[in-house]
């Protein structure tokens, strides 16, 4: 029992029927092939309900009892866990709706949930309410389907063409339901359910809520009534009814009544209609296969009990309630027996086929035809159902031509009375009573039924005998899809008919005879017929005109009636001064003329309305001129009725644009309308006396409206600019006043005999005004004042009407002030939901009205621009401030809110909130406007609730449109839901305006955001959470969602593109806008998760709407990569994931989640057993969604032209280019129709006019070209825009989400397929250029990440073997210890060496694409190409000194490894594309943007340092780009000198210049040497530069490189170069005090203040460069006293035997007194000791550096976090803790290589130091304590030899002698040598012998000269031994 007991969340009384509606929706009217099935299964499961039709769930004492108990208990709710508490105030309602409907308590239970879950649907209701709709909808639902099931039956009347299978299923299913007793319970159904009945009730409980509640209730009852009937006349439709249903149906009949106005109700005609179609046997006639099976199901032709039954039924002489609709059951029962008894063998129903003629007799004695013409045919339902108008076509049709002697003996009848009727009129008697009018009431019902042909069926055709043939399917429409063609036969009698009857009328019949003839004119062909045979009748009697006046009923009669008529009034025209004649005359026209003249004039209008011949045959007819008649009767004094029947006949001529012109010029010369006032006059005539006077006496205006109907039509007709010239200022003016003054202005002061006139005057005079006003464009000379002359005189001619109306629109004038009061009263009157008369009028007239200031919104702007520009005194505001005016009568400024008050309408007045909209969406462009908009639209709490609920209404508004059968969809259904998608365009557009605009703005108020708190605090939820209500959000989400959850996507993308693609531009908007952006994505990706439901259906395919879909793809795509980023940013590390996945996996994911994807992986495993491969790849979904852009784009041919200039045509299209919504230049199509339209119509002469079709043929074309170049300019934009946001998509994967979401295998073959697949779509032949500049961008950002990925992927560790762990190099040959069948990777990268070949072929190709243009393009891709040839780049190895080097044996026959085998290949690729590619790099480098040069530069610079063929090295001299080169160096001077000034100009031409000088120093040296070695800087930068030129100096500057010159140096140049040699050594030796004594640690200091930020590794840079630049001076010195000292005797002294540098520097001493040595002066030995001891120091510190460097590095992920944060620092200074541990590790990694090599290198200098300076000193202390000779010994002589013999040996190598050896020898004194021998021995002492011996032992065994330190200690240690004597 629990199960039972459990309650269903969606109300099993609405939740389950909804269901069903919607399949049977699905599988019949939307013909969704997988619905077929879903159907099956769901009238399976839910036959019960369809059986016990509408019947509830009883009510039950357990479930009373449970629901009683549930505020305690609780109670269980399907498919979820647990109970639910119910608060007591739910149980009480349960109660309430329990009884009021007869329901189950749980039932109840169940609706309230459920109306609570919908509340937000329904904003202001309860939830009790709700669940009153629920419950009727449910209803609703179930009777719907049953009558869509039975429609879409198999039978006789219609198909609606669905596949046999579900007509089978659909047939067999109500067959079933028909055997169980359908009919009765219809029936009683029908009876039972009372719309007042349900209301009482619901009053008494108070279940009725709002006007709006009401009336939705009450359509919904009527709704389940009218389909429950209408299921029956569908089934009596396809298959009759049986015997005892069709008595049953005749029982419910006989007790029916009619409506208040003497008509049938929808439902009882609906029955009515199902009983006639049970006695139908139209269908014998047709002949299609089917027939005989008919014929069979048939009763009335096989069950002669059936015809018994009810044929003694329908003799029961018992009166049914309504006689009429028994007369007309039996009419159709006669019919059906006559029929029956024309078929063969049916003698055996002789006895009572036999009976039709007393049937139909007694059907006529109760007057059918008037019942049917009062009652049936005016029923308002009856024009809605085109198989009712049918029916009782066919039934008037059968009487007429089945039943002839009962019309023949009408007619006699008809005959005889009016004998009767004019004999007692002679007599001066009352005619009888008694007399019979049965044939005038059948004439009546015929011109009624006709009269409106609302399917264009124009059934009306068989009445016509074609004389000429027409095509006969066109004209009837088809059954069963077979054009239906009925036997002649039938339209022969038909025709007689029509003749006959007008054969010597009677009186009596004259005018229904008349009145049906206008129901059978109506139509184009029945028109023409209708014509013709008044031509005819007229012309027969041509001889006798003058003595009987020929037939009656003739063209000929009746206009020669209306000139004698005129004749006869016109010579009662009254005087001017005789007033009192203002009333008839005496010999008038009598009433029944009036009426006859009447009948007559709307036969005229209704065939020249739709026949054009019968117009301008008639109005050409040289006797009857009728235009001129009638213009003359209205001057005449007759009744206001027929003037207004004469202005309509006068407006069906209008309707020629012909016609028109020239009556205009009549209708001013008659001054209908007075326009000319003469002085003498005292009295004014014309329509507006008859208005003020007659018409307001009578409170009817029937003069008045035909009078605006007339001008409506003539307006649109032709406009005749010059009206009334000669007699008054010329112009339409007064025309416009009189609408204006004396209709429009005071139409609401009048009183009005019938209510809805009031609304008819307003609604006519308004559509003038919008033809006027929507006709008109602002022109330059409106504003510029006219002058004609007049009788003499210049007065000013009158403005364009539409100008006029402009003006008083744009002013607060009385007009504009009417309209904006009919607006609230029409809003005021729409929301009491109840029918008043002239309800449709009312709308229209404001449907006007708002159109007005729609018309005005747009053309307001030009219009004030004009005004502006010209002198004229008027003063105008714009509309859009004048709405924001104060209403007078609520003194609020609402007037805007009225206006958008009428989108809550949209559902009943679709026009009004389209109109509405676009006035809003107009207005919403102005940010102030907005704010004043937002606090209107919040100030009142329950407005504003209808607004919003105005707005979603319209967005939703598809769910409401009901399915309209595809087949008969009326236009108007069509038309409608156009305005309706219209409407919900203009709702987005205005959401997209206003999101533009600043806060508050509508849009945040429409959306859901805080206003009143800033906007990012918003905190969105689902509709009816924490009393959040449903906004246009929500009902944009739910447009998008439609079908998400299926295979076919959303359902709007392929349904209602534009729709979608508008939807998908808001939410973007809404996640890219800084306040709105956190709310949107948290809400869209919690409660939604709309990114991944909706990019899983990627890409969108819609060829048709090719534009749209990439605009949705693009704003879709845009939206994801937002998402992407901020997930990444805030760590969401599994939402990035799952999108990650969703765009880049290559395995087949599942699909849906939910049941669907059953079958495909069913299949799928099937497949994959058979191919034996599990793993089918699929297209990545990010390259798939590339593949759906086609970038090929058709050009529309260009333009062939015989008449106008083509290159001025070109001109003028520029012209009228301007910018659309979007911001794509487009040519503006209307404005360049008028601009060629007027060249045209200027144009003079013969020639021209009989060229003008030509010419307007040759604009058309012109057109339709601007049009398919506009398409293109869209099209391409679309394409640019969808592959940016596609670009977009993949830079945020490579570059913001994690690295380590992406393995780097699998990140390289992404990047290549991408790479591979957008250079093989650009790179095709088809390819649009101006996607160029896009796909460059992208390839360049794609190949960066890919030589990113390749060199990360070769930093990576690899370990090796267990006992230790290597850092090894899985491609570096030099380095690696395993051999190479071990190496798991072979090639270069994972994605492998052929693969990159193929990229920088395609960039190659690319590059030579471009040609000579785009050169910008060109840029992006020398990036590409730089950052590719970095691939091959030998990346940094950490060296931990432990690898021996190899001999040099071993070196030479390795094997090439693969960085330079790729290096090689890349270089070869690139030469074979030979000197094309070369010229294009070289173009680049010498001219063009800046930018461009540089890159072309670096490029080259690039190819030429690795090129070792060096071909473009001899192309760039050859071809003399090289000397442009050189050239351009000069030049650059000015500009370079140009930036030193105060303000530079911009930096680029420093970067060029950098760019050609690198490239020159690679080919020439350049000498700026000595600047830089005097240079005091300290910055790294100028460090290293000092390091790398000591370096040049040290191999370079030798006294032997002169003597290796070439012999011919002439003495003075040998002289100079020997001076700059010297000056150099000089100042080498000078740079040794600086950096390698003391004062090296006081630049450490001095450089630590100064760099900020990046300080460790600039640190390591410092050091380096110091050590460098001190090895390359040791290094010098070693060369000059190897090369210039050939014998220790005669040593070159560089160093003076002075140790004192050493005692200074290492005692404790200020850093103030460092001795500052001047450069010219020798330094002392002292700074060599110092140098060895201090490079001895760094040593160790060094090694152990290295060492700990390179144990952190083989356990990085051992390493603490803080010391990985520390390593990372330095490589990425900002942003470390937002990326990945992973991705820690890598950068971690880097700079523990960089520290390494930094070791390993300062450890190699510290070595070269060490070494070169122990010879440096051994050297020295060998000469001077051996072979020097001091100054104060005996042996002077000697010295002074020996002096002079080492002065001029310096002499051979110095010319200038400033660099004193002998001063500095001279002063060696025996002292000097002494003081060196101990102060030597003091610092050469044991430590410091023991640590060069240690760091001989640690290092140089493995890398340098072994004991080469040892030998030289031992050297030295012997020297200071010996004893001086």
């Amino acid at each position: 029992m629990a199960t039972l007991l459990a309650v269903n969340s969606a109300a099993s009384l609405w939740g389950p029927y909804k269901d069903i509606w919607q399949t049977v929706g699905n599988a019949l009217w939307r013909r969704q092939p997988e619905a077929v099935h879903l159907l099956d299964m769901i009238l399976k499961k839910h036959k019960p309900d369809f059986i016990s039709l509408f019947r509830n769930p009883p009510k039950n004492v357990q479930q009373h009892e449970k629901v009683q108990k549930a505020s305690t208990e609780g109670v269980a709710i399907q498919g979820q866990q647990g109970t639910r508490l119910l608060p007591e105030q739910l149980i009480k309602e349960a109660f309430i709706l329990s009884d009021l409907f007869d329901i189950g308590e749980l039932a109840a239970v169940e609706l309230l949930l459920a109306g609570e879950h919908q509340q937000p649907h329904f904003p202001g209701l309860t939830r009790g309410l709700v669940a009153v709709l629920l419950y009727w909808d449910g209803k609703r639902c179930i009777a719907n389907s049953l009558k869509a099931l039975i429609q879409s039956r198999r039978g006789k009347t219609w198909t609606l063409e669905l596949s046999p299978e579900l007509v089978s299923m659909t047939t067999r299913f109500t067959e079933e339901l028909m055997e169980q007793g359908l009919t009765y319970k219809v029936l009683t159904l029908v009876s039972q359910i009372d719309v007042n009945n349900e209301f009482e009730k619901l009053q008494r409980e108070r279940g009725l809520g709002s006007e709006k509640h009401r009336k939705e209730v009450s359509d919904l009852i009527k709704e389940c009534r009218q389909s429950l009937a209408e299921s029956l006349f569908a089934w009596a439709c396809q298959s009759p009814l049986g015997k005892d249903d069709t008595l049953l149906l005749i029982g419910h009949l006989e007790k029916v009544t009619v409506e208040a106005n003497g008509s049938l109700d929808a439902v009882n005609l609906a029955l009515l209609m199902a009983l006639l179609y049970c006695f139908d046997i139209s269908f014998l006639e047709q002949s299609t296969e089917e027939r005989d099976d008919m014929i069979h199901q048939l009763p009335l032709l096989t069950e002669r009990q059936y015809i018994a039954t009810i044929h003694s039924r329908l003799q029961d002489s018992q009166l049914w309630k309504l006689p009429g609709l028994q007369a007309t059951v039996r009419l159709a029962w006669a019919l059906a027996l006559r029929g029956i008894s024309q078929l063969p063998d049916v003698t055996a129903l002789a006895e009572f086929t036999e009976a039709d003629e007393a049937m139909a007799e007694l059907a006529i004695a109760d007057n059918v035809f008037l019942f049917l013409t009062e009652s049936v045919v005016v029923s308002e339902n009856f024009y809605q159902e085109e198989f009712y108008i049918r029916r009782i076509h066919n039934l008037i049709t059968d009487f007429l031509a089945l039943m002839p002697m009962k019309v023949k003996q009408l007619r006699n009848r008809a005959d005889e009375d009016a004998r009767i009727i004019h004999m007692s009129m002679q007599m001066g008697n009352e005619p009888p009573i008694s007399l019979r009018r049965d044939l005038e009431h059948l004439m009546l019902l015929i011109g009624e039924l006709y009269k409106k042909n609302p399917f264009n069926l124009e059934l009306a055709l068989e009445y016509w005998c074609p004389s000429e043939p027409l095509q006969t399917s066109t004209i009837m429409g088809s059954y069963l899809g077979v054009a239906h063609q009925r036997p002649p036969q039938r339209q022969v009698v038909l025709s007689k008919f029509v003749r006959q009857m007008g054969d010597l009328l009677p009186p009596t019949i004259y005018i229904p005879y008349l009145k049906m003839l206008q129901g059978l004119a109506n139509g184009p062909q029945c028109a023409h017929y209708c014509f013709s045979l008044l031509k005819v009748n007229g012309s027969s009697h041509v001889e006798n005109i003058q003595g009987t006046g020929g037939s009656p009923v003739s063209w000929e009669h009746f206009f020669h009636s209306l000139m004698l008529y005129h004749e006869h009034l016109r010579k009662d025209l009254p005087s001017a001064d005789s007033v009192q004649y203002r009333h008839l005359p005496s010999r008038g026209i009598t009433q029944k003329e009036q009426d006859g003249l009447i009948a007559f004039l709307q036969l005229t209008s209704t065939i020249i309305t739709w026949s054009e011949n019968a117009r301008l045959a008639l109005c050409e007819h040289p006797q009857w001129t009728p235009v001129v008649v009638i213009l003359g009767l209205l001057q005449c004094s007759i009744p206001p009725v027929l003037k207004a029947e004469l202005l309509k006949t006068l407006a069906a001529f209008g309707k020629s644009p012909e016609i028109a012109a020239s009556l205009w010029q009549s209708l001013e010369y008659t001054q209908i309308l007075q326009t000319v006032r003469v002085p003498s006059q005292r009295q004014a005539i014309g329509i507006e006396v008859e208005l003020n006077e007659i018409e307001s006496r009578c409170e009817e205006y029937p003069l008045t409206r035909a009078f605006c109907q007339l001008i409506s039509t003539l307006v649109e007709s032709s406009f005749p600019s010059n009206l009334g010239a000669g007699l008054r200022p010329p112009g339409f003016d007064p025309y416009l006043q009189f609408l204006r003054d004396s209709v429009f202005l005071r139409f609401r002061t009048r009183a009005y005999r019938r209510a809805a006139e009031k609304w008819e005057v307003a609604e006519v005079v308004l559509e003038v005004f919008y033809k006027l006003l929507r006709d008109y464009e602002p022109q330059l000379e409106d504003f510029v004042d006219q002058f004609v002359e007049l009788q003499g005189e210049e007065i000013i001619a009158y403005k364009p009407p539409g100008f006029s109306l402009m003006y008083h629109l744009l002013n607060e004038s009385p007009m504009l002030e009417l309209a904006l009061s009919l607006l609230e009263e029409g809003v005021k009157q729409l929301d009491t939901y109840a029918p008043f008369p002239g309800k449709k009028h009312l709308e229209k007239a404001v449907q006007h009205c708002l159109a007005l200031l729609n018309l005005t919104l747009q053309k307001e702007n030009l219009f004030m621009d004009l005004l502006r520009e010209s002198q004229l005194a008027l003063i105008v505001s714009p509309l859009e401030q004048l709405l924001q005016g104060i209403n007078p009568r609520t003194k609020k400024a609402d007037n805007v809110v009225n206006i958008a008050r009428y989108l809550y309408h949209g559902n009943t007045n679709s026009e009004l909130a389209f109109e509405s909209a676009k006035i809003l969406c107009c207005i919403s462009c102005n940010s102030n406007i907005q704010i004043k908009l937002v606090g209107d639209f919040t100030h009142d709490q329950s407005v504003s609730q209808k607004l919003m609920a105005g707005f979603v209404e319209c967005l939703d508004s598809e769910d409401t449109e009901e399915f309209v059968r595809l087949e008969e969809g009326s236009e108007l259904e069509k038309k409608l839901a156009g305005i309706r998608h219209e409407t919900r365009i203009h709702i987005l557009n205005l959401l997209i305006t206003s999101l533009e605009r600043n806060p508050p703005n509508l849009a945040l108020y429409l959306l859901g955001f805080e206003l009143k708190k800033p906007v990012s605090t918003t905190n969105l939820q689902d509709p009816g959470v924490l009393g959040c209500p449903r906004t246009c959000l929500h009902a944009i989400l739910n447009i998008l969602e439609k079908g998400t959850e299926g295979r076919t996507g959303p359902v709007a993308v392929r349904e209602s593109p534009q729709l979608a693609e508008l939807c998908y531009q808001v939410i973007y908007q809404l996640c890219a806008c800084a306040d709105t952006s956190g709310p949107t994505m948290r809400y869209l990706r919690t409660s939604q998760d709309f990114l991944f439901s909706q990019l899983q259906h990627l890409p969108f395919s819609n060829k048709e709407y090719e534009m749209s879909m990439l605009n949705q793809m693009s704003w879709l795509m845009k939206t994801a990569s937002i998402e992407l980023r901020v997930t990444s940013l805030n760590r969401q590390r599994s939402h990035t994931q799952r999108l990650l996945h969703l765009l880049l996996d290559d395995m087949p994911v599942k699909p849906y989640s939910d049941g669907e994807g059953g079958i495909e992986d069913e299949n799928r495993s099937v497949s994959g057993f058979l191919h034996f491969d599990t793993t089918t790849k699929v297209r990545r979904k990010i390259l798939s969604i590339l593949d759906s852009i086609d970038f090929s784009q058709e050009i529309p041919e260009p333009l062939q032209l015989d008449f106008f200039d083509r290159t001025q045509i070109e001109q003028v299209i520029a012209n009228c280019e301007h910018k659309n919504l979007r911001g794509q230049t487009v040519c503006n199509v209307k404005l360049l129709h008028r601009v060629l339209v007027a060249e045209v119509n200027a144009l003079q002469g013969m020639a021209a006019i009989g060229q003008r079709p030509l010419l307007m043929e040759e604009i058309s074309t012109i057109l339709q070209y601007v049009v398919g170049r506009n398409k293109l300019l869209q099209c391409l934009h679309a394409k640019r825009h969808v592959l940016e946001s596609w670009r977009q998509l993949v830079e945020i994967i490579l570059t913001a989400c994690p690295q380590d979401l992406i393995q780097a295998e699998d990140r390289q073959l992404i990047i290549r397929d991408i790479l591979q697949d957008v250079h093989d779509k650009i790179l095709d032949d088809e390819a649009a250029q101006e996607l160029m500049p896009v796909v460059a961008g992208a390839v360049f950002t794609l190949t960066a990440h890919l030589s990113q990925a390749v060199r990360t992927e070769q930093k990576q560790p690899l370990v090796l073997g267990p006992g230790e762990t290597h850092y090894a190099f899985m491609l570096d040959s030099s380095f690696t210890s395993p051999p190479p069948a071990e190496n798991p990777m072979v090639g270069f990268a994972s994605i492998g060496d052929s693969s990159l070949h193929i990229i920088l072929k395609k960039l190659l190709d690319f590059i030579l694409k471009t040609g000579g243009g785009f050169q910008r393009v060109r840029t992006h891709l020398y990036g590409s190409l730089l950052y590719y040839l970095q691939i091959a780049q030998r990346p940094d190895e950490p060296d931990t000194l432990e690898a021996a080097k190899k001999t040099m044996w071993e070196r030479l026959t390795a094997p090439e490894d693969v960085f330079s085998k790729l290096q090689r290949e890349n270089i070869a690729i690139i030469e074979s594309y030979g000197a094309a590619l070369m010229e294009v790099v070289c173009r680049d480098a010498c001219d063009g943007h800046e930018i461009g040069r540089m890159l072309a530069l670096a490029l080259l610079d690039r190819i030429v340092s690795v090129d070792k063929q060096q071909q473009w090295l001899l192309y760039l001299s050859n071809s003399g780009y090289l000397k442009v080169l050189v050239d351009s160096l000069v030049e650059d001077d000015h500009t370079l000198q140009s930036l030193l000034t105060p303000q530079p100009p911009l930096l680029k031409a420093l970067y060029t210049y950098e760019s050609k000088m690198v490239l020159q120093f690679l080919i020439s040296h350049s000498d700026t040497i000595q600047a830089i070695l005097r240079c005091q800087d300290v910055s790294a930068g100028s460090l290293q530069e000092l390091a790398l030129l000591t370096g040049i100096i040290s191999k370079a500057a030798l006294p032997g490189i002169l003597s290796e010159l070439d012999v011919d140096v002439n003495e003075g140049s040998l002289m100079e170069l020997q001076g700059h040699i010297g000056r150099f050594q000089r100042q080498c030796l000078g740079l040794l005090s600086r950096f390698g004594g003391s004062d090296r640690l006081r630049q450490f200091k001095f450089q630590d203040e100064n760099v900020e930020g990046d300080r460790v590794s600039k640190k390591d840079e410092l050091e380096l460069a110091m050590q460098q630049i001190c090895a390359n001076v040791m290094e010098y010195c070693q060369s000059l006293m190897l090369q210039s000292s050939p014998t220790f005797q005669h040593a070159m002294c560089l160093f003076t035997p002075s140790l004192s540098e050493t005692i200074n520097r290492d005692g404790p001493r200020q850093d103030t007194q460092a001795p500052v040595i001047p450069y010219w002066r020798l330094p002392g030995l002292g700074i060599i000791v110092y140098l060895l001891k201090q490079s001895a120091n760094d040593f160790f510190s060094y090694y152990d550096s290295h060492r700990r460097s390179v144990n952190k590095l083989q356990n990085v992920e051992q390493l603490p976090p803080d010391e990985i944060k520390e390593l990372c620092q330095s490589v990425m200074p900002v942003g470390v803790e937002k990326i990945s541990t992973a991705q820690k590790y890598v950068l971690a990694r880097r700079r523990l290589v960089k520290l390494i090599n930094n070791r390993a290198k300062l450890l190699s200098l510290c070595s070269f130091i060490i070494e070169t300076c122990l010879f440096i000193l051994w050297r020295h202390l060998e000469y001077y304590l051996l072979h020097c000779t001091p100054t104060d010994s005996q042996d002077s002589l000697f010295a002074s030899r020996t002096l002079f013999k080492s002065r001029r040996l310096q002499d051979s190598f110095t010319s200038e002698t400033n660099l004193d050896f002998r001063s500095g020898l001279t002063g060696v004194s025996q002292h000097d040598l002494d003081q060196l021998q101990a102060d030597a021995i003091n610092a050469f002492g044991e430590s410091l012998q023991k640590k060069l011996l240690d760091i001989e032992g640690l290092y140089s065994k493995v890398r340098s000269r072994y004991s080469f330190i040892q030998a030289l200690v031992r050297r030295i240690r012997g020297l200071l031994r010996i004893s001086r004597n």
